[in-house]
């Protein structure tokens, strides 16, 4: 029973030292980078930019509108019936409730747009990334924000970028 368990524990020390020596391939991967610059991660952030502006023009005019209700009616306060201006300042409070309702539906939506084309381009770098892997044999992948320092041609950014191109040119967000 002694020599059984030296036999294993002799063959268990090799195969461990055996594996601890063998080449270990790292490489580094800027996945910011990626979904920032591949086309359908730029598509996205283009259309989602110009989505949050067109409505950041619409709720500014949309605020500036009610501030203008705001000063007539206080402007006007002296001039009607009590009764009048509690009915109109409700009225003014009513729009003031669906502007801030309008205004976070319209971020919520945005978030969730974006949220879903993060997860629609990180579903697609990854079987790239796995089929990279297999190719070139590599042991580990590190995103480049971990890294401090390294050489630079274990940057395979780029090759995934362009393989990323070539399967998922754009992104339909709409």
């Amino acid at each position: 029973m002694k020599h059984i368990i030296k036999f294993f524990a002799v063959t268990l020390f090799l195969f461990v030292s055996a594996n601890s020596f063998a080449e270990q391939k790292v490489v580094v991967l800027d996945l910011k980078l990626v979904l920032n610059t591949s086309k359908a991660g730029k598509g996205a952030q283009d259309y989602l930019q110009k989505s949050f502006k067109d409505n950041q023009k619409k709720f500014t005019d949309m605020e500036n509108k009610l501030k203008k209700d705001e000063n007539d009616l206080l402007n006007q306060k002296a001039n009607i019936s009590k009764e009048e201006y509690t009915k109109k300042s409700d009225d003014l409070r009513k729009k003031v409730i669906d502007y801030q309702s309008q205004r976070r539906s319209s971020l919520d939506k945005i978030a969730k747009q974006r949220a879903e084309a993060r997860k629609a381009l990180l579903e697609k770098i990854t079987p790239i990334l796995d089929n990279y892997i297999k190719e070139n044999n590599v042991s580990i992948v590190i995103d480049k924000k971990n890294v401090i320092g390294g050489d630079a041609t274990l940057d395979i950014t780029d090759v995934i970028i362009e393989k990323l191109n070539k399967e998922l040119p754009s992104l339909n967000l709409k």
